[in-house]
């Protein structure tokens, strides 16, 4: 089993090498890919404010840690993120510990991101999230060097870009009330359960609006008789799939409720980087898988864990964390892959420092401009 889950991860990641940038657009370098000097790693913290007190089935918050990077190469620069819900065990100080031994002055081509990108992840174990404010950085920095988009090196197309989101947090009917009128032109919502008052959740969100729910427990389900019930229920609400319903040590019942389920089951918590998604297939786990850059590492490893959960038949969200523009156009590039997004994120906060994708009609518009297509803005 063992050998079969590495020829697996090898075969995703040769898979992957063939959209590198340098297949996309000829190992040849002319005009601006003959920029040469150093590359100049930078990172300060920041703190992510929220519009609205946010609460998931563990926490409440009003703030999240965050750690905004840069990578420079000869006058251009590359924007990078972490952001960082303190359930999830990293922190500014984590982070600071982590990005201190970063030592990008070693490499002098921004195009060895493989080689680069490897090194960092080797640096030490965990740290995803710190992890992936180099990794979109470094993605920044090429795709400007490239002047293109992403999506462009990938050789997707941006009109297959689907609809994303808006979250709706777990609160009083009352609050709830007042949530639903910023959703606006939103086509999906997201509702948060996992507390004593899922159908409430559920039924006032309903009250207010007739457009498809998706619904995430974050692990707040124990027992599996009513997370199937429960299933069942959604199903006639019109929700059209289930984030991470119960504890993602809960491996035999998630796979029991896999099995039995109306609605797709995604594993989110329970399927963090490539080996997670590798197991879950082999056990049968989830039918879909919940990619975020804040645990994948960035997005290297999430195009590639997008296309083997493709080729395994799963189904895929693009999810984020609570971020800025930067992170959330990052994960925006990957979006022409997935059946679905969530890409709110950025929505969510009162402080943001960057302009990148938009939302249209609760469609994700993807920018066309080069990197991960952002602007900073303050």
């Amino acid at each position: 089993m063992s050998d079969r889950r590495d020829f697996l991860i090898g075969a995703a990641a040769a898979g992957a090498a063939l959209v590198s940038p340098m297949t996309s657009f000829g190992a040849s370098r002319t005009g601006r890919l003959t920029r040469k000097g150093k590359l100049v790693f930078r990172f300060r913290p920041y703190t992510l404010e929220m519009k609205h007190v946010f609460t998931v089935a563990e926490m409440s918050r009003s703030t999240t840690p965050a750690m905004m990077t840069e990578i420079e190469f000869d006058g251009l620069i590359g924007y990078g993120e972490a952001s960082m819900p303190p359930y999830l065990g990293e922190s500014h100080k984590t982070a600071q510990e982590f990005l201190s031994k970063v030592d990008l002055s070693t490499y002098d081509d921004p195009f060895q991101m493989e080689r680069i990108l490897g090194d960092v992840d080797a640096i030490s174990p965990g740290n995803p999230a710190a992890k992936a404010s180099v990794d979109i950085a470094l993605h920044d920095l090429v795709g400007k060097l490239l002047g293109q988009p992403w999506f462009r090196i990938w050789g997707l197309d941006a009109a297959k870009a689907p609809l994303t989101t808006f979250t709706i947090g777990i609160d009083t009917a009352a609050v709830v009330r007042e949530k639903m009128k910023e959703v606006g032109g939103f086509k999906m919502l997201k509702v948060k359960l996992g507390k004593d008052n899922d159908r409430e959740m559920i039924e006032t969100v309903r009250s207010m609006s007739k457009v498809p729910l998706t619904a995430d427990p974050n692990q707040g389900w124990q027992d599996r008789q009513y997370a199937i019930d429960m299933a069942h229920w959604l199903k006639e609400q019109g929700v059209l799939y289930i984030e991470q319903p119960m504890p993602k040590e809960r491996i035999d019942d998630l796979a029991w409720l896999t099995a039995n389920s109306p609605l797709p089951i995604l594993g989110d918590e329970g399927i963090q980087r490539l080996p997670d998604l590798i197991k879950a297939k082999e056990h049968g786990t989830y039918g879909g898988v919940v990619i975020k850059l804040m645990k994948t590492t960035g997005m290297r490893e999430a195009h590639t864990m997008a296309r083997l959960a493709r080729s395994f038949g799963m189904k895929t969200l693009i999810g984020c964390m609570t971020e800025t523009s930067c992170a959330v156009s990052a994960a925006s590039h990957l979006t022409p892959l997935i059946d679905w997004a969530d890409l709110d994120g950025n929505l969510l906060i009162k402080n943001d420092i960057f302009e990148g994708m938009k939302v249209v009609d609760g469609r994700i518009v993807l920018s066309d401009q080069p990197g991960i297509g952002i602007k900073k803005i303050a």
